[in-house]
């Protein structure tokens, strides 16, 4: 298998059309417990934001939040396995900080795994802080639960 080429100039589109076939996809590979095509089709449906990154016709990476009153939730973020490493997910991220100033909101939150240390190291570079644990959250292997870990980040 041959290195993927550095990249270096990407654009966001809506997540919509063929896009979500290949967001479905990647979510497939990327997750033990991955969002189904009815989960994003919901998202849209219920007017969440819905970005992908993409470089010539290649997905880097998507996010799906939910705006509120006064804060904006990220609900997914992913970069494409193969692309990971290379600093996108601090593109989306900042991405969904200037689109959240743009809606009037003062916080970002989200939750992760807490076994998810790669994404947990992400966001703490990134500025969020961790405010509180949400038990047995997320669904684990065999029929458990996972703890998840909430952060946030003012804007």
């Amino acid at each position: 298998m041959s290195a993927l080429p550095q990249v270096r100039e990407a654009s966001f589109e809506p997540m919509a059309g063929p896009w979500l076939e290949v967001v479905v996809q990647v979510e497939q590979t990327a997750y033990e417990h991955p969002w189904s095509l009815i989960n994003f089709e919901d998202a849209l449906k219920s007017g969440y934001q819905a970005q992908v990154l993409v470089a010539d016709g290649q997905l880097l990476g998507y996010f799906v939040a939910m705006k509120g009153v006064d804060e904006v939730h990220l609900l997914n973020i992913t970069v494409t396995p193969a692309y990971q490493g290379q600093g996108w997910a601090r593109v989306m991220l900042d991405a969904l900080g200037v689109w959240s100033l743009g809606q009037g909101v003062q916080w970002l939150w989200l939750e992760a795994r807490v076994s998810n240390l790669r994404a947990l190291q992400v966001y703490t570079a990134h500025g969020f802080q961790r405010v509180g644990l949400r038990k047995k959250y997320y669904p684990g292997a065999f029929g458990q639960r996972e703890d998840a870990i909430v952060m946030s980040l003012k804007l």
